[in-house]
């Protein structure tokens, strides 16, 4: 018996990084020392209190049964009160928020939830792919707005064909920006709404490193522009901020409309989450954020490793202000993908090319800072070495 894929999927193509995974797994196994430098899952722990809070809740009893769909009353509070510390915005806990099982879910049922076959939605290109697979699974049509260095990798919204803002349902918007490290202000997010509200379209912010700024940057929310809780859902995640990526936490705040249709989906689709966890996740929004501070500058000192190590092999990275990634722009004529899979066989040392996060990123590869300094140091003069033997 031969069972063939639904029509939606049958022509998905499979993640990028699962396959790099398998690759990675079959090299290490054949003796070969790799250095992970391509998936932004973070290296370093929660902080200790989110952990103790972690496990002093395992051993209460009462605690391993169903949990309350979208999150715990006490979860959603949370996470307003996040949000009222952290920018200044106010949300009603129970109408304005939704937990998620990792902001990934919510990000995929968003588009579920609002896309009907031969609707369209704008996506970031360069950009997480999640956005337009999601998309096109829901049958909509998906339109790429391109993120240029000149631009500092923000979309134009004046480009965009008048037809295809007036067909738009969906706008997808990612600052702090994977996998460029942009960052974007709330001028700009002010026209992001006025380009919504114009068009009568919903803006999906997707702003997991949000709290993964260096120097003294601050990433603000689109919610801070007076009257974008009409038009926009900001998802948001424990994962990078509090380096709790395996935990799967994360939360939608905003349109209450949209909301309520994300968990009327969510209590179709899935039980809610562990309860010790959101207790966990409780601890990590409200607790001292003094750690996540300190952790930043760790990266920080990554991330000057690996601007040093391709200054070195005379390449121009653009510096990034924000996120877990250095984004690089390769020699005229170099290959993104046949670079990254060389130096994957050759050196030892896996990046992401740029053609995975969409057209407009050929010809870049992304470095995730997620790996310890003494590992990048040594990736770094691989890469040196091996772009010599290269060019004798």
């Amino acid at each position: 018996m031969t069972f063939t894929a639904a029509d939606r999927i049958a022509t998905m193509p499979p993640y990028f990084f699962a396959g790099l995974g398998e690759r990675v797994a079959a090299l290490t196994a054949a003796g070969v020392d790799v250095i992970r430098m391509d998936i932004g899952s973070p290296d370093l722990p929660p902080a200790d209190f989110i952990v103790e809070a972690l496990v002093d809740r395992v051993r209460k009893p009462g605690a391993h049964a169903y949990t309350a769909f979208g999150g715990t009353p006490a979860y959603r509070k949370a996470v307003a009160k996040y949000y009222g510390r952290r920018f200044g915005v106010e949300l009603d806990p129970a109408s304005q928020v939704v937990g998620l099982i990792g902001s990934k879910e919510g990000i995929f049922t968003l588009n579920q939830v609002l896309l009907n076959p031969g609707d369209l939605v704008l996506v970031p290109d360069p950009g997480y792919s999640t956005y337009s697979i999601s998309a096109r699974i829901a049958g909509a049509e998906v339109h790429c707005m391109p993120l240029l260095e000149e631009n500092r990798f923000l979309p134009d919204f004046e480009v965009i064909p008048g037809p295809i803002a007036r067909r738009a349902k969906v706008m997808w918007l990612n600052y702090p920006n994977n996998p460029t490290g942009a960052v974007a202000d709330l001028d700009f997010f002010a026209r992001a709404v006025d380009f919504a509200r114009k068009h009568g379209l919903l803006i999906a912010h997707d702003t997991p490193y949000v709290d993964v700024c260096y120097g003294d940057y601050i990433a603000p929310s689109i919610l801070q522009v007076p009257g974008a809780e009409d038009w926009a859902v900001e998802f948001n995640s424990a994962s990078k901020a509090y380096n709790m990526a395996g935990w799967r936490l994360g939360m939608a705040v905003g349109n209450a409309q949209v909301l309520e249709l994300i968990e009327r989906y969510k209590s179709q689709k899935d039980t809610a989450h562990f309860e010790p966890v959101l207790h966990a996740g409780i601890a990590a929004l409200t607790g001292d954020q003094t750690w996540v501070q300190d952790r930043n500058k760790i990266y920080e000192e990554r991330i000057e490793t690996i601007l040093a190590g391709l200054a070195e092999m005379g390449l121009e990275p653009v510096r990034p202000r924000a996120a877990l990634y250095t984004w690089t722009r390769l020699p005229d004529g170099v290959d993104d993908m046949a670079f990254a899979n060389h130096l994957l066989t050759e050196a030892g040392v896996s990046v992401t090319p740029g053609s995975v996060f969409g057209e407009a990123g050929r010809g870049y590869i992304r470095m995730s800072i997620c790996t310890p300094n003494e590992r990048i140091v040594q990736a770094m003069e691989r890469m040196i070495s091996w772009m010599e033997k290269k060019e004798t």
